[in-house]
Formats: structure tokens, C-alpha cells, sequence
């Protein structure tokens, strides 16, 4: 089956029923397109997994607040279409907001439990947004799994809770962050990063693996570990402002004290006008 490119929820539909007629088993990878290799990596696993692989590209407007970057996100269709085709991906979704939204939704999907912490509490509108668009794909395209990077990792987890809260029948796939050479998390936003930023960005990554250490080593109290991240930082990206740093319990996403694995060290720190996160699951 060579790609197709959908961008009607009907048309995608349709191709969905004859794939499931067939028995073929549906991975969805849910991406706001400017595709880069941890995109890939995300549809590599939905390859090895499924019979239908199903790439989905939309910058989804209700996730972003009044003065984020909606208008100048990164868009390079073309490229997107270029690497879905090259990774070996069947149907691209590429819908138009208004097919989307056709009319401003009445419905809100959320976690509080979850989408109050960490990012949630500067952006406390973004993980509504999420959901919403989440559920719709969900609803539309209907897969057996879909595929979520742990980059965003408090994204991924309160999917799958909304997943199973509303039993939608899908298993949620957590897959690992893939990195640049030096450490940084692959984003489309690391675009947005002057020469300078770009050099102190590893940084983040950097106070990480130090937390881990401290964690695997000597399990230290959770300010101690938090401390020591907002120190290298300091060094490292003295610029840098920093949202948050937290040690986290990994399925409620609350602090801890206590350093005994599993503990999930997440941060958030804007370099210039370019706000990045990272996070780190220490597990024995």
C-alpha cells in the first residue's frame, strides 16, 4: 500500500474501515508535524508493531495560551510528507483547523489530577487543549495502539490516563526521548534558539543525569537533588529562567521527598524566548 494523504476526517475514515476489514492492526503517532528524528523514531515503533501505520499532522490551536507561539510554529508539510514516506508510514491526517473544529467546541477533556502539576501550573490551559484533540483523533481514527514520546512526558501519561478513564480501547506506547549528540531532547522549538542558547540547552539534560546519579548512588532528600539541578544550571545556562524543577512520583506526577526510585526529575527552563523541558525517570 503506497502513502496516502488525507485531509477530511470521511476520506481517512474510509480507508480506516477497509484496513479494519482486512483485520490489519492501527498505529497511531499523533504530531504537530516539523517532523524530526524523534518523530521517527515514534512511527519506527508503530511499524515494527502494526499493519497500518497512521501519521497524524496538526498544530492544534486550543493547547495554546493567548501569547504562545501558535502563528510562527514551525509548518514544513512537504518535509513531513517526505519523511512519513521515507519511515514507511500508510495514511497522513493532515485535516485543516476548520475540520477539526468546525465549530468552537463545547466539550472539554481533562485530568486535573494530573494536568495541575508540573507544566500545568504555568500553562494551566494547555493539557485541556491536548486532551480535546487527543480524544478527537482517538475517535477518528480509532487504532489499537498509539505512540507517544517520553519527552513529554507528563503529556503522554495523562493521555493514558484519559484513555483508560474513558475506555477508549487503545494501548498507549510510551517510547524513549531521543537526543542530539550532546544531550539536548529533540523539539521542534530547539529551532527557535539563538547560536548562545543552542550552546547552554545540553544543560538541561547535563542537571539531570547529575540528579540521577545522586539518586542511584545515595538517595538523597528530594531539595538536596533539586538544589544540586538548579546549580549546574546556573553554571551551565546562566540565562536560562527557570519554570520549575521537581522530583516527582512518575504515575501521580506529585513531589516527593523521598528519593527512592522510581522518581521522575522534570524541569522546565526558558532560554530566551524559548521555553524547553526535559525529564528523567530514575529506575533501578
Amino acid at each position: 500500500m503506497s502513502m496516502q494523504t488525507h485531509e477530511t476526517i470521511g476520506s481517512l475514515r474510509s480507508q480506516i474501515v477497509q484496513a479494519r476489514r482486512f483485520g490489519r492492526r492501527i498505529g497511531l503517532v499523533p504530531t504537530m508535524g516539523a517532523l524530526h528524528a524523534g518523530h521517527v523514531s515514534l512511527i519506527q515503533a508503530a511499524r515494527r508493531e502494526c499493519d497500518t501505520v497512521v501519521v497524524s499532522i496538526f498544530v492544534n490551536p486550543t493547547q495554546f495560551g493567548p501569547h504562545e507561539d501558535l502563528a510562527r510554529y514551525p509548518r514544513t508539510p512537504q518535509q513531513d510528507l517526505q519523511m512519513c514516506h521515507q519511515a514507511g508510514v500508510d495514511l497522513v491526517f493532515m485535516p485543516s483547523v476548520a475540520e477539526m473544529y468546525p465549530a468552537p467546541s463545547a466539550t472539554e477533556v481533562n485530568v486535573p489530577a494530573l494536568a495541575g502539576r508540573l507544566c500545568g501550573i504555568s500553562r494551566p490551559w494547555h493539557f485541556a487543549g491536548v486532551c480535546l484533540a487527543a480524544a478527537k483523533l482517538f475517535n477518528i481514527v480509532q487504532p489499537d495502539v498509539a505512540y507517544f514520546g517520553a519527552k513529554d512526558f507528563q503529556q503522554a501519561i495523562i493521555i493514558r490516563r484519559m484513555a483508560q478513564d474513558l475506555n477508549f480501547p487503545i494501548r498507549i506506547v510510551i517510547c524513549p526521548t531521543v537526543r542530539e549528540a550532546d544531550g539536548l531532547a529533540m523539539s521542534t522549538r530547539n529551532s527557535y534558539l539563538s547560536p548562545a542558547e543552542r550552546q547552554a540547552a545540553p544543560g538541561l539534560y547535563e542537571s539531570l543525569q547529575i540528579a540521577r546519579e545522586m539518586i542511584l548512588q545515595r538517595q538523597p532528600p528530594a531539595g538536596e537533588v533539586i538544589q544540586a539541578i538548579r546549580d549546574h544550571l546556573a553554571r551551565r545556562a546562566p540565562g536560562g529562567q527557570i519554570d520549575y524543577v521537581r522530583l516527582a512520583n512518575p504515575d501521580t506526577l506529585e513531589d516527593v521527598e523521598k528519593t527512592e526510585p522510581p522518581v521522575l526529575a522534570a524541569l522546565a527552563v526558558k532560554l530566551g524566548s524559548t521555553r524547553l523541558i526535559d525529564s528523567v525517570l530514575v529506575d533501578r
